[in-house]
């Protein structure tokens, strides 16, 4: 257990497009972290070497940090219940970690020792749990689902759909996973750039074509969010070329069902992350990528460059005017006054 002691170097503010922007630093430490989750007042993370922890909002100096095993495993998964947050490694055996929100106290709830595991996501909706890995040499798409309920982890494999060759999806943010009030949806890449549908009411998946930059193995839907069963976005591009940003922003107003590419050759590039402001039905929305921090105020229609920061690949909307970031070696916050 270590404990690790705020830096309050970063403090800084510019004017772009008549919004004042100001950043905080919340934590400096060696981890690269993907996955965010706000609970309780504060910002919790998972990342490499094996790290788990927390940074209060209110107070930097209580934060705690613990690792989850003596091995140097890579954490780019989160999500939480009312009592617990739940991490899966990338590594095979890929090992489903539960850790109590009061004691830190975990252990191992489950293990895919599958030579192919690698789960790029967890999403927790409605008292479930999901998690998408990439498929075996038989292509069948691989779904993890954990019922709080029931108690006990499945994992499906709809043989009726299988996945394309050489397609698969990014561990990039936590976040090409997500779910509304009758759908759960998965954003691919690699060959194919796909999404698939899985209805809660009757498990139905299905899985409907994007136009979207897709063909080899770097390009394709890194991130998605839906604002409710209608509305989504989708964001990614090719993270060999951070600064193409031709057909890698798309919206749909149908649940998926189809894909409208916008701002293509008019953005900031290559996105790991889009997360929609709480409340705004779509309207307002967040990005960042390894380069870039970009706002839309237009469904994402348009896109303004808001900062330059580099390195950063996950974010999550803390209230409506602040959204906390994390990467390499730092997690940030950003005030839009």
């Amino acid at each position: 257990m270590k404990k690790l002691f705020p830096l309050f170097l970063l403090i800084f503010g510019t004017f772009i497009s008549a919004q004042n922007v100001k950043f905080e630093t919340l934590l400096t430490d060696k981890i690269s972290i993907r996955a965010l989750e706000i609970s309780e007042g504060k910002v919790w993370y998972s990342g490499t070497d094996s790290k788990f922890g927390y940074v209060d909002l209110k107070n930097l100096q209580n934060q705690k940090q613990i690792k989850l095993s003596e091995k140097k495993l890579q954490f780019r998964t989160l999500a939480q219940d009312k009592n617990s947050f739940y991490t899966i490694n990338i590594e095979s055996p890929a090992q489903f970690f539960k850790i109590d929100k009061k004691s830190l106290k975990f252990n191992v709830v489950y293990q895919d020792t599958a030579k192919t595991a690698f789960y790029d996501a967890l999403y927790f909706n409605k008292n479930k749990f999901y998690a998408f890995s990439d498929p075996s040499g038989d292509l069948n798409l691989k779904l993890l689902q954990f019922n709080l309920n029931k108690g006990k982890f499945e994992i499906k494999n709809y043989s009726h759909l299988k996945m394309n060759v050489g397609e698969a999806a990014f561990a990039a943010s936590n976040t090409n996973i997500s779910g509304g009030l009758n759908y759960i949806w998965i954003g691919t890449g690699g060959n194919s750039s796909r999404i698939l549908r899985l209805n809660l009411k009757n498990d139905k998946l299905e899985a409907f074509d994007t136009p979207f930059v897709q063909g080899i193995s770097s390009q394709g839907i890194y991130s998605i969010d839906f604002s409710d069963d209608k509305f989504g976005i989708a964001v990614g591009g090719d993270y060999t070329k951070q600064e193409a940003n031709i057909n890698n922003i798309a919206t749909t107003n149908d649940g998926g069902e189809t894909w409208q590419i916008q701002a293509s050759g008019k953005n900031a590039g290559y996105t790991t992350c889009v997360k929609i402001k709480p409340g705004s039905k779509g309207k307002e929305i967040i990005s960042v990528g390894d380069q870039h921090i970009s706002y839309s105020s237009d469904f994402g229609k348009t896109w303004k460059k808001i900062s330059d920061e580099k390195a950063l690949f996950v974010c999550e909307w803390i209230d409506k005017n602040t959204v906390v970031f994390a990467g390499k070696d730092r997690i940030i916050k950003m005030k839009l006054d």
